[in-house]
């Protein structure tokens, strides 16, 4: 059954490639199934139906977002009137209905006109509402209330921002602030929030109000108060100086005595040592308005603070020191125990330029913790693929443990240990054919690894299925030469039991070595093959079998026993 791929709008190259590779797929995947054609039409007709869906859904997006520009036109020029009669300015613009171009342009061309309407109206709001609430706020005084009037009290009339109305506001405003009596009241008000600053803070409040102006020093002599713009400046910035002030100070004794608490913890100090600082710690979680008891923020505790603070920090820069290099420690273990490359030297220096270039050394610890925990991750991540490593290398070794013992010609003679040997090599030879099981386990779990990290898994600075394949290949060479050496050696046991059968038994006697060996063939027990235990190759021996027999191992007969046994390992 043919696969057309259909579409209301036309696909890109590469689209339609991929379009037609993946029906070509499920092609494939419905022959393999066994799938019928009226089911794949099936199929085919409800993945089409998806894909009109799809176009449907965007094709109301597109007409929900249309009608969403139209709107935004039709509320821009809706507001464009209401601002320009607000303002009471003329702005030509055309109509929406009569300008030309798509929405999008239309929006280009009223949206700069409209931000420049909006502009002109927040700067008039501003100016109304400054107007407005000094005027309110002197209606207040004159009137006897203390409340003081805020912005946030002041409601303006958005619809009537015009510059007549802002003009009749200044001239009621100027002709307000010619009444004296309310510049008393603010001087009185000024006059008792430095007194009540400068108590909690220990300052001398007569120098203070002598420097802005001596007559305001006489309390008794009421009409004698500087009332004027002046006066009344510097009280306003006096005050707004010891705010600040007020501010920094417990902001400091607030940042003290949490550091202070922090210290003790850490080095857990006793009580007595707590309690001569309990009057900075008991304000660390004060607001500003609750703190007014006498000289609570004075400047002499404020420098006692901080000479403790320097004097514990000291002794927990030393503690932290310690810490953080014990968690490099403790990182550099965790690597090491999952195989991982560690820069021990690189990554001490790296510590020590943080601390000397005046890190916060807590941070450096907190980040140390995070590496730790990050480290055990990784190690986590790494242990079964780590497991199966460990039993690769141990049937590795075991298999080249055992190629060094099947090359000792004596190794069934009688001795000690021989028995010992014996049994290893028998459990050798099962773990060994266990090997590209092994492998092939542990190839699917590394890939497995890298895919889900995307990142090679190393190992002692190198890829580990690198070295896998170069382990494969090594191993695939050494296989195919233990097979020639098999070979080898079936001909030349072939041969010598043709020589003896021709000869008698006396070849069979001759000893490895012996003077009589044909040129070119050589002693079996100097081989360059990686066993080492078989005779030269089958070309040399095919060259020299002609003239004399060849030499045969003393222990002759015990080989050709044990290669039946072995089953050709």
């Amino acid at each position: 059954m043919s696969i057309s791929v259909s579409s209301p709008l036309s696909l890109s190259k590469s689209a339609t490639t991929t379009c037609g590779s993946l029906l070509q797929e499920l092609q494939e995947i419905w022959d393999e199934i066994g799938e019928g054609d009226s089911e794949r039409d099936r199929k085919l007709l409800q993945v089409e139906q998806e894909c009109l869906d799809i176009y449907r859904r965007n094709v109301d997006k597109e007409r929900k977002y249309k009608d969403e520009l139209h709107q935004s036109l039709a509320e821009a020029e809706a507001e464009i009137s209401e601002l320009v009669s607000a303002l009471g300015e003329q702005a030509s613009l055309p109509l929406c209905g009569k300008m030309k171009g798509t929405l999008k342009q239309k929006l280009a061309v009223i949206d700069p006109v409209l931000k420049d309407i909006r502009t002109k109206k927040h700067e008039r709001i501003k100016e109304f509402l400054n107007i407005e609430t000094q005027i309110a706020s002197i209606c207040a005084e004159i009137a006897g209330n203390d409340r003081v009037i805020s912005p946030t009290d002041v409601q303006v009339n958005e619809q009537d921002l015009t510059a007549k109305r802002l003009g009749e506001l200044k001239l009621h405003l100027q002709e307000l602030q010619s009444e004296k009596n309310l510049r008393l009241q603010r001087v009185n008000s000024y006059m008792t929030a430095i007194h009540e600053l400068t108590v909690v803070m220990s300052l001398d409040f007569k120098k203070i109000i002598a420097n802005i102006n001596p007559s305001l020093t006489d309390h008794l002599s009421l009409q004698s108060k500087s009332i004027n713009n002046e006066t009344l400046a510097s009280l306003t910035s006096e005050v707004n100086s010891l705010k600040q002030l007020k501010q920094q100070r417990l902001e400091r004794l607030q940042n003290l005595g949490s550091s202070l608490i922090e210290l003790w913890n850490l080095m857990d100090m006793p009580m007595e040592e707590q309690l001569r600082f309990n009057h900075v710690t008991s304000v660390v979680s004060s607001s500003i308005d609750e703190i007014s008891r006498q000289g609570s923020l004075a400047i002499h505790i404020v420098e006692q603070a901080e000479v403790e603070v320097e004097r514990l920090s000291a002794l927990k820069t030393s503690k932290l020191r310690e810490l953080i290099f014990k968690r490099q420690n403790e990182v550099e273990e965790i690597y090491r125990s999952v195989h991982m490359n560690v820069d021990s030297e690189t990554a001490r220096q790296i510590l020590i330029q943080l601390m000397e270039s005046g890190s916060n050394l807590s941070d450096l610890l907190s980040s140390m913790d995070d590496q730790v925990v990050k480290a055990k991750e990784q190690a986590a991540s790494r242990k079964e693929v780590l497991d199966k490593v460990e039993k690769w290398k141990h049937a590795s070794q075991e298999e080249s443990w055992l190629d060094e013992y099947e090359k000792d010609e004596n190794r069934y003679s009688a001795g000690k240990g021989v028995h010992i040997n014996l049994k290893r090599a028998e459990k050798a030879r099962i773990l060994v054919s266990k090997i590209p099981s092994l492998i092939e386990n542990l190839t699917a779990k590394i890939k497995a690894w890298e895919k889900e990290r995307g990142m090679p898994f190393l190992y002692h600075k190198a890829p580990l299925l690198h070295t896998l394949e170069e382990y494969i290949t090594l191993r695939q060479e050494k296989q195919e030469q233990k097979c020639r050496s098999r070979e080898q050696k079936r001909l030349q046991d072939q041969f010598a039991a043709e020589q003896e059968t021709i000869y008698g038994s006396k070849s069979a006697k001759k000893p490895l070595g012996n003077a009589n060996t044909v040129p070119g063939t050589p002693n079996s027990r100097r081989m360059s093959t990686p066993s080492g235990r078989y005779g030269a190759s089958i070309g040399k021996e095919k060259r020299g079998s002609g003239n004399v027999g060849a030499v045969i191992p003393l222990n002759y007969v015990a080989l050709a026993k044990y290669g039946q046994k072995s089953g050709g390992l």
